[in-house]
């Protein structure tokens, strides 16, 4: 089967011009504060995944239905309401974590944080790293 056309797809757009254009400046910060999380965590460079998406690191998956692609290993996207921290494709459970995190809200790869001074940095380091060694013994996860 053919890979997959995945809606959120890895573009050559700049991180960096994509940072210096969110909005309001307060989220702007904490957006700068992440991407040096994510890079020191990672040890992977970003790259924008669709319009919004900063990704670190990518796997490429083939399900047992045919159907394969690639996406983004872990990264996040600075919206409006709450930073959206994508921890991929979600196997594990990481309550153990989360509940050390401090407040946020979570989807189904995906967690909100409305705020960094509601959350735990170090906490959100051990999970990005929880999600990417998890991930990792799934599919082999790789820098761009």
């Amino acid at each position: 089967m053919p890979r997959s056309q995945n809606k959120t797809v890895q573009t050559t757009q700049s991180v960096d011009s994509f940072l210096s254009g969110v909005s309001p400046s307060k989220k702007a910060g904490e957006a700068r504060v992440l991407d040096a999380l994510f890079r020191k965590v990672t040890g992977f460079e970003p790259v924008m995944w669709g319009p919004s998406i900063i990704g670190y690191g990518r796997y490429q998956y083939r399900y047992a239905s045919g159907r394969e692609g690639d996406f983004l290993a872990t990264g996040f996207a600075p919206r409006k309401a709450a930073h959206s921290i994508y921890i991929m494709p979600g196997y594990a459970d990481f309550g153990g974590i989360l509940s050390r995190l401090g407040k946020h809200k979570l989807g189904k790869s995906c967690l909100y944080v409305n705020k960094l001074s509601d959350i735990d940095l170090d906490v959100l380091s051990e999970l990005i790293l929880a999600g990417l060694e998890d991930l990792g013994s799934h599919w082999p996860v790789e820098p761009i």
